[in-house]
């Protein structure tokens, strides 16, 4: 079962009957978690399952109201994050908590510096580069010490978090959603790394909703469900299946719930869209009743191509038609107007104001719908907040709960409701199951689906191939900002998709395919 089977005796974890609770809610019911020396355990089950809480215990972060964690089989006492590292327990958090205008080296050896001759305060920013090169090149990760944390893209970022968590000598490594923002080959790099910290007796507690893939490292997997232990598993004799039905109580029959529509007019006309060095010669339509797929691998520029429509970003050359009519769109208020709505990959960080409550949220974009005199009427605010919440059936204690406070699927809930609330007839949806968990991520399709039939028209960008094949119509693929192919979502396998998307498969636009759609 483990990595090593001399390791099997002696737990490294134990937490029993861990209990928390925040107000209305029951976060944690009695749970028990274990783990051994060079193994990976995995960490599964819903969005507001209750993992994220029982990682923050072990952390630090929350203090448990019943319950014992013992490490190595002493009884520990965790107040602060401070212990838990003193005690050999790191976290990658699915959060970053970097520092934007300090290097790779002066994030990764933040609170550790080492002094210049001995003189506290005096930082010496050779030596620190000089051993985050050490570390770098020890876990071969292609990162320059010197190189600003602002400059990275997010898979980067997540390469200095585990560094960071790997540069101290960690017994524990806890990694929350650590591929949400990788690459295929990243992750392959991951894994490498997460197995020769196997071999080295780390126990890792890897919390994943990207089931095939975590089944590749783990050995083990508890499930969680509303805040109580469900069970725990060997994973080499556990579907995925099983594991699915564990996590949500009930069978998912369909992964990718696809409903039919009827392909209404083109509302979304893009020609020759460029943006050096990041996309060029973008062009596409998008028809009432559809869902188009942009598919590509990090860097490919299909996050840039949905800013620069949406007014986020400037384009250098191109233009945009929206029903019909040309648009001149250089603000996000633009966009606004012109019916397009747009759903940041990042939700913390661009989709939500963590601390506003839910109504606030869902009404920000479209407040000027609910004033009268210039003045907010917050009795019409709240109804109109009311109807969205229940019509996508956002679950919260109320709706003045503050938004940091719901789970990733329902926070991404709270941001398709305020673009309804904007009446957009087109959505732009960047990577939006990402972190979140299979049973709301079947929610966000049937959402999805929604839009679609009542008339929007939606593109949605994304690097989990089945979910494109799974739910769009058509499909286009990227590769170095250029769409070098378009496929019909019913008959491209996911092969093909890879090749074009890694770049090895080029079709110029007059011979594509022949199951190509238009």
């Amino acid at each position: 079962m483990m990595g090593n089977q001399n390791h099997k005796r002696h737990l490294l974890l134990r937490m029993q009957n861990i209990t928390k609770r925040f107000p209305g809610v029951l976060a944690l019911s009695g749970v028990y978690f274990d783990l051994y020396p060079g193994e990976v355990h995995l960490l599964i089950g819903e969005n507001g399952a209750g993992k994220s809480t029982l990682i923050k215990i072990l952390s630090g972060v929350y203090r448990p109201d019943e319950g014992d964690i013992f490490v190595e089989g002493k009884r520990v006492n965790i107040q602060k994050p401070h212990q838990a590292k003193e005690l050999g327990i790191s976290t990658i958090y699915q959060e970053f908590a970097l520092i934007p205008h300090l290097t790779v080296a002066q994030n990764i050896f933040l609170g550790r510096e080492i002094s210049a001759n001995g003189i506290p305060f005096l930082i010496d920013n050779s030596s620190i580069d000089d051993s985050c090169q050490i570390l770098m090149e020890r876990l071969k990760l292609p990162l320059r010490p010197r190189e600003y944390v602002r400059n990275l893209n997010t898979a980067e970022k997540q390469l200095v978090e585990i560094a960071r968590a790997l540069s101290t000598k960690s017994k524990i490594l806890i990694m929350d959603e650590p591929t949400s923002t990788l690459t295929s080959r990243e992750i392959d790099r991951l894994f490498d790394m997460v197995i020769q910290l196997k071999e080295q007796g780390v126990g890792i507690i890897n919390i994943s909703h990207r089931l095939e893939e975590a089944k590749r490292i783990g050995d083990r997997v508890t499930v969680l469900r509303d805040g109580k232990h469900i069970d725990t598993l060997a994973v080499k004799k556990t579907g995925i299946d099983h594991l699915i039905s564990l996590m949500v109580g009930e069978e998912i029959s369909d992964r990718f719930p696809k409903e039919k529509t009827e392909e209404g007019p083109e509302v979304l006309k893009v020609r020759n869209l460029t943006k050096h060095p990041f996309f060029q010669d973008i062009t596409f339509s998008l028809h009432q009743g559809e869902i188009v797929g942009l598919a590509g691998l990090l860097g490919s520029g299909k996050e840039k191509i949905l800013r620069a429509i949406c007014g986020i970003e400037r384009f250098s050359t191109g233009s945009i038609t929206v029903g019909g009519e040309p648009a001149k769109i250089s603000s996000c208020q633009d966009a606004i107007n012109c019916g397009i709505s747009y759903l940041p990959s990042d939700r913390k960080e661009e989709g939500i104001i963590l601390r506003m409550t839910v109504r606030q949220n869902v009404t920000l974009s479209s407040l000027k719908n609910h004033c009268r005199l210039g003045i907010l009427r917050s009795k019409k605010e709240t109804k109109v907040a009311h109807e969205f919440a229940e019509r996508l059936q956002i679950r919260m204690p109320s709706i003045r709960t503050l938004v940091e406070y719901l789970s990733g699927g329902n926070q991404q809930k709270v941001i398709i409701a305020r673009s309804l609330c904007c009446r957009s007839r087109i959505f732009f949806f960047d990577e939006p199951t990402q972190g979140i968990d299979v049973g709301a991520k079947v929610e966000i399709y049937h959402l999805l689906n929604e839009l679609v039939r009542q008339g929007a028209a939606v593109l949605l960008a994304s690097s989990e191939l089945p979910e494109l094949m799974g739910m769009c119509d058509r499909i286009f693929a990227m590769y170095h900002g250029e769409i070098i192919g378009e496929y019909n979502a019913q008959e491209v396998s996911q092969e093909e998709l890879l090749r074009a998307i890694f770049g090895k498969e080029k079709h110029s636009r007059d011979e594509m395919p022949v199951h190509m759609h238009h």
